[in-house]
């Protein structure tokens, strides 16, 4: 399996990353110390209020060996929230984006965060993360928390002329969306999985502890696994160094259709609280 995927505009994306949601103290450190280990994708947003810590870690580990570690190789995501919804808003947050990180030069991919401002605000910052898209700040862009319609909407606009590369929503057995990643894929939309260890609220029930044990793997490996053979990028979070590089060691080994089945809990349905894939 290849540690890249191939996005719809040509780019590739790593095939997991690190996400940082409440990862506030040490992020720096937890960032470089991702990077030594082999990740490649960095997943932020403003509201997570960590985005120039984000850039911090990575402006040093590029410092740390600037002969073996590139910024071309250093995948960084952020997303814009309700309040930098808006065409106006918008321009202004993502010149704000970047200046937080003004060391990595531009931002791999952006994202609207979710679709709750209402139509004409989704619409408005589309438009001017193109135009960001044209200027060379941002590389690609993307959406997150966008339901089926969402997505439908952007993709039948007239003024359209990017497509979006991913949508960010949560993904895990308890949590499969197995029609909305469908739709996601059908429109060759890359589905990145946030909160693939299900929050850590699952991650020892009994099917994840059965799957590990024959496999004789971890945990969280068997999770962030089932996401990787379903054809998602999953973006797990960790605060634990020492768990950094088992939840990335996960192309080694391969799950059965059984392990899969065992891990699935399709009629179960555990989002976030704050799920928006519906909200018109």
């Amino acid at each position: 399996m290849s540690k890249s995927i191939k996005l719809n505009n040509g780019t590739t994306i790593p095939f997991m990353g690190l996400g940082t949601w409440e990862i506030l103290h040490n992020c720096p450190s937890i960032v470089q110390t991702a990077l030594d280990k082999g990740y490649r994708m960095i997943d932020t947003a403003t509201l997570y209020g960590n985005e120039r810590e984000c850039g911090q870690g990575i402006i040093q580990w590029l410092k740390a060996d600037p002969v073996k570690n590139k910024r071309e190789d250093v995948f960084y995501i952020t997303k814009l929230w309700h309040q930098e919804h808006g065409y106006d808003n918008a321009k202004a947050a993502i010149k704000k984006c970047l200046k937080k990180v003004e060391g990595l030069g531009y931002i791999d991919l952006l994202l609207i965060h979710s679709p709750c401002q209402g139509k004409t605000a989704r619409l408005g910052t589309w438009k001017a993360m193109q135009e960001a898209v044209d200027e060379g700040i941002v590389k690609s862009i993307g959406v997150s928390n966008y339901g089926k319609d969402h997505i439908l909407e952007l993709l039948n606009w007239s003024g359209l002329k990017i497509k979006p590369v991913v949508n960010e929503i949560e993904v895990h057995p308890w949590c499969m969306r197995q029609e909305l990643c469908d739709f996601c894929k059908s429109k060759d939309i890359a589905v990145i999985a946030f909160a693939p260890l299900s929050h850590a609220g699952r991650v020892n029930d009994k099917s994840t502890v059965e799957v590990a044990k024959r496999n004789g793997i971890t945990n969280g490996q068997a999770l962030i696994r089932w996401s990787v053979q379903k054809g998602y990028i999953p973006i797990p979070k960790t605060k634990t160094i020492s768990r950094l590089s088992e939840n990335l060691d996960v192309l080694g080994f391969e799950l059965s259709d059984a392990d899969m089945k065992t891990l699935e809990h399709p009629n179960v349905h555990d989002p976030s609280d704050w799920e928006v894939t519906t909200v018109p």
